[in-house]
């Protein structure tokens, strides 16, 4: 029969206690089970008058108000703070009862620009969670996942100015240096002199955020942002992170990343990078750390009808490439940026009956660059081919491309509001703190008896 329910409820006086108006299994009881945040206190009794003033707001408090916007995917603190005074497991979770006034929206954002903002707090707490997932064996660091994403960022792309800024030089710019050097003398050729001439690029520049970059993918999006450089394990936990502008390159951030890494939990036996990642340089880094390189296959990126780069052998012993006919290509020189350069005989070249899918050269020469790092990377490509290597390759996206798909699907990381280096860098950190504290307490969460 048709029945209509009364709204009397609304009216009605209850006594209940707010621990009994919480779902047992309510994620936010699963992280006090497994998590205790008193660490915090420790971490910024420093910043307080532990004497003098007024009672500030807990900050133990102030961080879980925060992890709740980043556990949820609420889009502002303005916003989390109207959940949590409407939410009883949110409440709960601050140790608030039903008649306690929340915090205002701004508190945080205060107490970021007063007590946080020249700190590693947010380090401490995603390294902290991290720890814990350690401690319950529940992290697989031996095969690490490394790989950026794009975050947009809160910045108008139409209104920037353009500037000529300096070229960063290459963390392994010195090393790459002296052994040109060397290979040039066992050649014969002399040492280049020391680089006196400063590399400059143009670049675009917010007027809104200066600290992102400009970010092209294709000639469909063009825009500010910052890239997430980021390392997982095989079972999809954070291992580390650092942030920078959109506009560099991700080949230049493995190093420093791999350093964070190692430093904090431990240097993992094999890396699974994508093509971005494909360097000489990146792979002499790994091998000389013992680390097993996982790269993927690369397209040649020689023009339709021409012979391919691996259809000339390279003679390791008399150091000369063979092409297709048997002819030899000889050494020429080292350039500056680590290429010895090898090439063939104009005399003949010029009558070869395949001359055409070998070179447009008008001299009639073929010219093939070979790094003096080229070894690394072949041996890369040698392991690409065993079964161990495409096993790690395929689980990249179950691991790395799927923590970035959660994080921006579940978590707010699709764009930031925030603007600056430091601050986006804190929304990192607690986004990636958030979604291992998320993992940490499902996978470790047990049912209570009933009493």
């Amino acid at each position: 029969m048709l029945s209509k329910h009364s709204t009397e409820g609304r009216h009605q006086v209850t006594l209940a206690a707010l621990d009994e108006l919480v779902p047992q299994d309510h994620l936010v009881r699963k992280i006090d089970q497994v998590m205790d945040f008193d660490f915090i206190y420790d971490a910024v009794k420093h910043t307080y008058s532990l004497d003098n003033g007024r009672p500030s707001v807990d900050p133990v408090v102030l961080i879980k108000m925060v992890l709740i916007q980043y556990l949820f995917g609420i889009r502002s603190m303005r916003q989390t703070i109207k959940e949590i005074e409407t939410n009883v497991a949110y409440r709960w979770f601050l140790g608030y009862d039903f008649s306690e006034k929340i915090p205002h929206f701004s508190t945080f954002g205060k107490n970021y620009a007063r007590r946080f903002h020249d700190s590693d707090l947010f380090e401490q707490i995603f390294y902290r969670i991290l720890r814990e997932a350690m401690n319950h064996g529940l992290v697989d660091p031996t095969v690490a996942f490394i790989d950026s994403t794009h975050v947009k960022a809160n910045a108008n792309k139409k209104k920037f100015d353009k500037k000529t800024v300096r070229v960063e030089t290459r963390s392994y710019q010195n090393l790459l240096e002296e052994e040109i050097n060397v290979d040039r003398e066992e050649h014969g050729k002399k040492p280049l002199p020391p680089q006196t001439k400063i590399e400059t690029k143009e670049v675009k520049i917010s007027t809104t955020d200066p600290e992102s970059g400009y970010y092209v993918k294709d000639e469909r999006e063009k825009l500010f942002a910052y890239s997430f450089h980021t390392a997982s394990d095989s079972r999809g936990f954070i291992l580390g992170s650092l942030v920078t502008g959109a506009n560099v390159h991700d080949s230049r951030m493995l190093e420093p990343l791999m350093n964070q890494l190692i430093e904090n939990v431990g240097t993992p036996t094999a890396l699974a990078v994508d093509a971005g990642y494909k360097t000489p340089a990146i792979a002499k880094y790994l091998i000389d750390q013992e680390i097993r390189p996982v790269m993927p296959y690369t397209r040649p990126k020689t023009k339709d009808g021409f012979f391919k780069k691996y259809e000339y052998v390279y003679d390791e012993y008399y150091d000369q490439y063979i092409c297709p006919q048997g002819e030899i290509l000889s050494y020429r020189t080292t350039t500056r940026e680590g290429y010895r350069q090898y090439a063939s005989n104009p005399l003949k070249c010029q009558n070869c009956p395949v001359l055409s899918q070998c070179t447009q050269s008008q001299q009639h020469i073929k010219m093939i660059h070979r790094h003096i790092w080229e070894d690394y990377l072949e041996e890369a490509n040698h392991l690409r081919h065993t079964e161990e290597n495409k096993e790690m390759y395929a689980k990249r996206k179950e691991t790395i491309e799927r923590v970035f798909a959660d994080a921006k699907e579940k978590h707010g990381m699709r764009w930031t509001k925030l603007r600056g280096l430091k601050k986006v860098s804190m929304q990192a950190m607690l986004t990636f703190a958030a979604m291992n504290l998320k993992k940490l307490a499902n996978w470790t969460w047990r049912e209570p008896c009933p009493a």
